[in-house]
């Protein structure tokens, strides 16, 4: 419970849920209990009116009896009717308050997941697979809810079913009660015990669906390739594997499931057998009624649900302290990209990078080593070098998606990690080597990073990045949902609306991280050309491995291995006959083959 203990906070915040869904659970126990007694005397007064119905023979009396006999009958009819009317009443409060303060809190624990995920560093998505990340915050949380939801509730009428019925039972028959409970703790354990082996089984089952629909995602999203190569038999054989397992483990978690009922049900007949045995025996001996033998048996049967749930809610506490332990290892995940003074400012444009070295805390990798330049507001830059030469890592530190492990990096002559994060990153116009489209229409996509929409500025945007013709041909224009990671756009399209989502809020830096690398030449010089006013009086960053990419920079830096070999403008690297030169010459002859 150490770990569930990180709940109790939500439980003090939804506290009256909690206090009410005690008294309705204790007022829907009193409904139970109470008719039970109305049964045992309703039954005594059969027993005891027959010999004084038969005393009065064929008479009128005997008519007159029966009538007021059976009034009495229809009374405590009447009045069972309306405590089982008045139970279900309770029990639907109690499921308002206990189950609904479960769905609150779940509501508030995936939010609080969810908001501190977006708290955290890009090592630590680099660290966690997605599939990991989606888990915790839904089937962990799932587990955790059907703990403060069915485990609280089912506690709760067991702790108080026990406290007020069993000095009731006691009362009437210290003996009896001991029979009548001996099969119950065998009850609660083999449930709990059939229960563990269930909910292991059902997790195999869980892998196996797992693997089942990734085998099919995979294959639907691949069928171009399995087509292709002619794979369609062999993939079907897959499929026939991999569904032959989990048909396999889902038998094997039926063969225990259908022990579950018939184990409950043969203890629950054991315990009324001892009651009506021992019962009986009281009622020979005369101490017992023939009323208290069915009491005792609607006894039995009250305790034997909140008796078997145990096990179940014992496995279910077990499940959520396992959940909430992994939840809680995120939470307790720190982001170490924090701002030393909050500052907010209004970026001027100037860069400077003073001793730059970086190591990827994750794998160890040292991608940068001992970097240095400046940048005056409105200048551009061109990095250039191969797969593997730390430009991406650039841009990165410049939006402290990382921090520098040596050095300093500076805007406006101040240190990056004085600035306010959001006012930083808001400030910078990023477009990712890895493009990102969200499901959503292409307008929604250009002005993701707007405050408000302005289709003005979408608009400009678009046709600054040279896709607002492209856009203008789909049958819906802008109102066209590019489907999931924009996959009814071509490469360049994609990449072109991510330069339009980069520059739609007119960034004062503006970063290009190899964002032209899915179209061809021709189309790179179209939007490099349109791309002139939007760089102007604007500082910028084009990272490519093309050489065609760094025309429009005033100022050329080239990397290999972390370090800057080379720097200068166009013209003078290709003096210099190194590395920028080898590149170039390798680029021309590519062009000139393709074309």
């Amino acid at each position: 419970m150490k770990e569930l203990a990180y709940l109790n906070r939500y439980l003090l915040k939804y506290k009256w849920h909690l206090i009410w869904g005690l008294v309705f659970v204790i007022i829907s126990n009193v409904f139970q209990i109470v008719p039970a007694q109305m049964v045992r005397h309703s039954i005594d007064l059969v027993v005891d009116s027959v010999q004084v119905y038969r005393s009065f023979g064929e008479t009128s009396l005997q008519n007159s009896f029966f009538r007021v006999f059976a009034q009495g009958i229809l009374v405590y009819a009447i009045l069972i009717l309306v405590m089982a009317l008045l139970r279900g009443l309770f029990l639907y409060f109690v499921r308002q308050t206990l189950i609904v303060m479960s769905r609150l809190i779940e509501f508030d624990l995936k939010n609080e997941i969810f908001e501190h995920y977006q708290t955290l560093p890009l090592s630590f998505y680099r660290r966690n697979n997605t599939g990991d990340l989606m888990n915790r915050i839904s089937e962990d949380v799932g587990r955790v809810r059907m703990y403060l939801g069915p485990s609280i509730m089912y506690g709760l009428q067991l702790i108080t079913l026990f406290i007020m019925l069993i000095p009731v039972m006691f009362m009437i028959s210290p003996r009896l009660t001991l029979f009548a409970l001996i099969p119950l703790p065998i009850l609660s354990f083999s449930i709990y015990y059939v229960n563990t082996i269930i909910e292991k089984r059902s997790e195999h089952i869980q892998k196996s669906q797992s693997r089942l629909s990734t085998f099919v995602q995979e294959a639907f999203s691949g069928i171009r390739v399995l087509k292709s190569f002619t794979r369609e038999k062999e993939s079907v054989e897959k499929f026939r594997q991999e569904n032959e397992e989990y048909k396999r483990q889902s038998l094997k978690l039926t063969r225990v499931q259908s022990l579950f009922f018939p184990l409950m049900w043969g203890l629950i007949g054991l315990s009324t057998i001892l009651t009506v045995y021992e019962g009986s025996v009281e009622v020979i001996e005369g101490s017992l009624s023939f009323g208290n033998i069915a009491e005792f048996i609607i006894y039995v049967n009250l305790l034997t649900w909140p008796v078997a749930s145990l096990g179940w809610t014992s496995s279910l506490v077990q499940r959520a302290e396992a959940s909430q332990k992994r939840i809680n290892e995120f939470l307790k995940t720190t982001t170490d990209i924090v701002s030393e003074k909050e500052l907010k400012h209004e970026i001027a444009g100037k860069i400077e990078f003073s001793n730059v070295s970086f190591t990827y805390p994750d794998t160890g990798i040292k991608a940068l080593r001992d970097v240095s330049f400046e940048l005056q507001p409105g200048e551009s830059l061109a990095i250039i070098g191969g797969t593997g030469s730390g430009k991406s890592t650039i841009a990165s530190l410049m939006s402290r998606l990382y921090d520098v492990t040596a050095g300093e990096i500076r805007i406006d002559s101040i240190p990056i990690r004085q600035f306010n994060l959001n006012n930083l990153r808001s400030q910078i116009g990023f477009v990712p080597q890895d493009v990102f489209l969200f499901s959503d229409t292409i307008f929604n996509n250009i002005a993701f990073g707007l405050t408000a929409p302005d289709e003005q500025k979408v608009m400009q945007a678009a046709k600054d990045a040279d896709v607002y013709k492209n856009i203008l041909e789909f049958p819906q224009g802008f109102a066209t949902r590019v489907g999931e990671r924009g996959i009814t756009l071509s490469g360049g399209q994609k990449q072109r609306v991510s330069i339009a989502r980069a520059i739609v809020r007119s960034p004062k830096i503006l970063m290009l991280d190899d964002a032209l690398s899915a179209v061809d030449t021709k189309t790179e010089n179209t939007i490099l050309n349109s791309m002139k006013a939007v760089m102007q009086g604007r500082t910028s960053i084009i990272i490519s491995h093309r050489v065609s990419s760094a025309k429009l920079a005033n100022r050329i830096l080239v990397l290999d291995d972390g370090a800057i070999v080379e720097e200068g403008t166009h013209e003078e690297l290709l003096e210099k006959n190194g590395l920028y030169r080898e590149l170039f010459d390798k680029q021309m002859t590519t062009d000139e083959v393709e074309s």
